[in-house]
């Protein structure tokens, strides 16, 4: 059975909606803080008139496994992305945080696996994303943001077309 992009969306926001339903206080207090959950949606691809497509994404970072360093605070994020055409990329990497008053720059690096379904041809199934978020403070542990990421292969396929995204960002504590 092939599920259609609008089905995959209702599928994934309905996960989504049943997480983040809200718990009662006691239930708060036994959850380890510590958690950030991304959502995000925007276009694939943007630069390529004929492969452009809309993109839905998940990314989790886990805040117990920050680091402070040289580079500026670490830490892992993990995450999926899905396209209008049914490319999906399943990556794991790095981010540094920096903060600018209430806005925070994060760039990260996330190599992973690349499914071409009915979209782009990048040429490998391993991909690179190298990615750029700004993002502002809002209340109750939240951020907006838009982000920026170029997907790439770094030549291990025959061919390396890469792609550029943009996306909007919504991001919360947990």
């Amino acid at each position: 059975m092939k599920f259609k992009f609008v089905d995959k969306l209702l599928i994934f926001a309905n996960v989504f909606l049943i997480l983040m339903l809200p718990l009662k206080s006691e239930e708060l207090n036994k959850i380890n803080s510590g958690h950030e959950f991304n959502i995000f949606t925007g276009m694939f691809d943007f630069s390529d008139d004929g492969k452009r497509s809309t993109i839905l994404g998940f990314q989790h970072q886990n805040e117990n496994l920050v680091r402070d360093s040289f580079f500026g605070t670490l830490s892992p994020v993990t995450g999926a992305l899905i396209t209008q055409d049914s490319a999906t990329y399943f990556y794991t990497g790095v981010q540094a945080m920096y903060k600018v008053g209430g806005i925070n720059i994060t760039p990260s690096f996330t190599p992973g696996i690349y499914n071409q379904g009915d979209g782009k041809d990048l040429g490998h199934m391993v991909e690179f994303k190298s990615e750029v978020q700004l993002s502002l403070e809002l209340p109750k542990e939240s951020q907006f943001g838009f982000s920026y990421n170029h997907i790439s292969n770094a030549s291990l396929g025959d061919k390396n077309p890469g792609a550029n995204s943009y996306m909007f960002n919504f991001l919360k504590k947990f």
